[in-house]
């Protein structure tokens, strides 16, 4: 939200207060709090019919520094609030200094200084004493708006040349600097400001994080109304945001992730290709059927089938019964399409349509959100009277579970969790939640529902979604797709902006629609989404009016399909040692250039290529004659495709069939490589094979294969010296395979394999 006209004037009807002077400052051991005039005070009746903002600086975990400015503060807070499961202020080791009128805090690698003999300003500082950011002059105030409403607002400094990233999911310019975004879940399909995930995180190209810790709206100014700050503001009388340190992207990831939660680690059969009925698709057993026999007549592996809204009945959307007359032996289907191997995935959303004989249920019981007059909130947008379940309520919770449960019992594996975008404000909550905060976070609660019920019936490490809206800490509960995109390049890159944008938001699996959602995919178009998508986390297969079934594109689409799903699977001992880090350390495994090479300049604008994991750098191809220009870091990176070796720092500008795209392996790079192309989830040790990458100069390096659980399965320690390639094994007796990928030499045995000639 903008409160200034231009440099010098308010917007017509507002009214700011900013922090101006220090009047009192209490400091203690691990914190302090300064109260702050908003008038520059000359005399006694200067702080008369006058306001003071009350500016507490803390640390609520190792390397984070909060900071918490609150006008009135006797506002009830109702909740929701973030669940932060790294907050823990005793481990955070943050002290206090003082030195005359300065007054530092500090915790980890991160420094907070404010001068007393100054005017109003705060200023963090990274381990060696350079200034990453501030608060200036203004940076700290409120404002009423015309309408009344009264908003607090904080203003961090952007330094000459800092980008800025993250936000949610954002299909806008990937650099958020001069946009305006407000942090407020809409379904708005790919090409617009409004976004699905909203996360009020942003990361800085200079090696720090911003969180605002408010869940409900949070308005951002990134470079745009004061051109040099990032402002954010609340409809509150406190505002609360924490600065992450470094140094790194990876870092600043790390600290945060650690703060509001870490990835699940999706199980592998989740990373093989998954297909679906589509969406408005006319289908049925034998339409299933034929699907998945002709994928398997084309040799084309098969991981999961999902099925779409109308698996139920027209109109009653939820009810989470089948449709008698389009599938009369549920039961009997998912038995047979589980004997071929399949995982099962069914959509479901939050809604409670009035035709379902649900909707009775829990209007009764107290389910359904309410209006302030006791009415259940309906409207007839998506279904006819539909409703809303509240999951604030526990009962409602489990009730919701229960119709779930019968699903898995028949052979369901997961849950595509669709919507949870336009929640109603003006409503009461069964746990007295302030509406305006709920409409963020309802996506957390929904997906954790139904996420938690996953792990508890299917076990610990076999739960996965595939989930639409996202908050803050949302990431705990992968996997997110990007929403209903179009069939068209364009849609293809801004689905890969909005994933880029995620990631840096602290999510570390994604996924997208392969081809398109809405519309029919030109087969060009297709074929291009084919690679992107297989070279993503997770691939998935799905439209809205057509099928997406290869074959429907040509048979150089079932060629191509065929091609990338079974590297995908080669690839899966990397891949989901990836995965695992992301797990781990909530690094993402599809990574901005610029959290691998963030010393390099001209990653920090990169939006039409990523890393893929840390040693493969994937350029997908936007134009139907193949055509694509990507940058190539410093050092001789390989074609994983055609073996030709590129040395960068460059651009390049090359020409692709419909088969192929820039895939290039990091120099000293050394990928394991499985012998399995036929699923994602095999014995990944069985005919390994460790496939080395130049430089040829003496290198020592460690690599890791996990086993299904992203557990360590074996390690390989790597030495190069001279024309020598020694690799040897810890953790595992079974034999392996070495490749020096640049000369072509090879060696295999068991325990230590050396290649000589590499």
């Amino acid at each position: 939200m903008k409160f200034t006209d231009g440099f010098w004037l308010m917007r017509e009807g507002v009214r700011a207060c900013y922090a101006t002077e220090i009047r009192d400052l209490r400091v203690k051991a691990d914190r302090f709090t300064a109260y702050a005039a908003v008038k520059h005070v000359a005399e006694r009746g200067d702080t008369l019919n006058t306001p003071l903002i009350t500016v507490e600086c803390f640390s609520p975990a190792e390397g984070i520094i909060g900071v918490r400015a609150t006008h009135h503060a006797g506002t009830v807070n109702r909740g929701p609030d973030f669940a932060l499961p790294g907050l823990d202020p005793a481990a955070a080791g943050a002290r206090t200094r003082q030195d005359g009128a300065v007054t530092e805090l500090t915790s980890g690698p991160l420094t907070l200084r404010m001068d007393g003999d100054e005017p109003w300003g705060l200023t963090f500082l990274d381990a060696d004493g350079r200034r990453l950011t501030g608060v200036d002059a203004k940076g700290t105030a409120f404002a009423t708006a015309p309408d009344g409403t009264h908003h607090m607002i904080g203003r961090l400094a952007l330094d000459i040349g800092e980008n800025v990233y993250g936000l949610g999911e954002r299909f806008t310019p990937y650099v958020k600097n001069g946009q305006s975004v407000d942090i407020w879940q809409a379904d708005g399909g790919t090409s617009s400001e409004l976004a699905y995930k909203n996360i009020p995180f942003y990361l800085s190209s200079r090696g720090y994080g911003v969180f605002v810790n408010h869940p409900g709206k949070v308005s951002f100014e990134i470079g745009s109304e004061s051109v040099g700050q990032v402002q954010f503001s609340v409809e509150d009388q406190s505002l609360e945001y924490y600065i992450v340190a470094g140094p790194t992207p990876k870092e600043v990831l790390a600290r945060y992730t650690a703060l509001t939660g870490r990835p699940a680690l999706p199980p592998a059969w989740s990373f093989g290709l998954w297909l679906t009925t589509s969406f408005c698709t006319s289908y049925d057993e034998d339409t299933v059927t034929s699907f998945v026999d002709g994928m398997a007549e084309r040799e084309i592996p098969l991981s999961v089938f999902h099925f779409d809204c109308f698996w139920m009945r027209e109109y009653q959307w939820s009810d989470f019964l089948w449709d008698p007359d389009v599938f009369p032996d549920p039961e009997g289907m998912l038995a047979r399409l589980k004997e071929r191997g399949l995982r099962i995935s069914m959509w479901i959303n939050p809604y409670i349509a009035q035709k379902s004989s649900l909707f009775a249920q829990g209007a009764e019981h107290g389910y359904l959100v309410r209006r302030p007059n006791g009415d259940v909130w309906q409207w007839d947008l998506w279904q006819p009277g539909m409703a809303l379940v509240d999951f604030t309520n526990p009962q409602a919770r489990e009730w919701y579970n229960s119709k779930l449960r019968v699903l898995l019992d028949q052979g369901v594996d997961c849950f595509k969790t669709d919507f949870g975008e336009r929640v109603p404000t003006d409503v009461v909550w069964h746990d007295g939640s302030d509406p305006e905060r709920m409409h963020n976070y309802y996506a957390q609660i929904y997906n954790r529902t139904v996420f938690e019920l996953l792990e508890k019936e299917r076990g610990h490490g076999e739960a996965v979604l595939f989930a639409r809206s996202a908050t803050a800490g949302g990431q705990q509960f992968p996997v997110h797709w990007g929403g209903d995109c179009f069939a068209s390049f364009t849609a293809m890159a801004e689905s890969l902006r909005g994933g880029l944008s995620l990631s840096l938001s602290g999510f570390g699996f994604w996924s997208h629609d392969i081809g398109g959602f809405e519309g029919t995919p030109d087969p060009a178009v297709f074929k291009r989404w084919l690679a992107f998508g297989l070279m993503s986390s997770h691939s998935r297969l799905h439209g809205n009016v057509s099928y997406r079934v290869p074959w429907a594109f040509g048979e150089e689409a079932v060629d191509v399909t065929r091609k990338f799903t079974l590297l995908k699977h080669r690839l899966m001992p990397y891949l989901y040692g990836a995965a695992a880090t992301a797990h781990r350390t909530g690094v993402p495994m599809m990574r901005p250039m610029l959290l691998e090479f963030p010393g390099d300049p001209t990653t920090r604008m990169l939006d039409r290529q990523y890393m893929l994991g840390p040693d493969l750098l994937v350029a997908p191809v936007f134009t139907e004659d193949g055509q694509v220009e990507y940058y190539v870091p410093e050092g001789t990176w390989t074609s994983l495709l055609t073996g030709e070796t590129i040395t960068g720092p460059l651009w390049r500008h090359e020409t692709h069939g419909f088969d192929s795209l820039p895939i290039l392996v990091r120099p000293g790079a050394v990928l394991p490589w499985g012998a399995d192309d036929q699923r994602p989830d095999g014995d990944w040790l069985d005919g390994l094979t460790l496939r080395a990458f130049g430089p040829a100069a003496a290198a020592d390096a460690l690599v890791t294969v996990p086993d299904l659980t992203g557990s360590t399965a074996a390690t390989f320690r790597v030495v190069r010296d001279g024309e020598a390639l020694s690799v040897t094994a810890e953790g595992t007796d079974r034999p392996f395979r070495v490749v020096a990928e640049e000369s072509g030499a090879t060696g295999e045995g068991t325990g230590t394999v050396t290649v000589r000639g590499a």
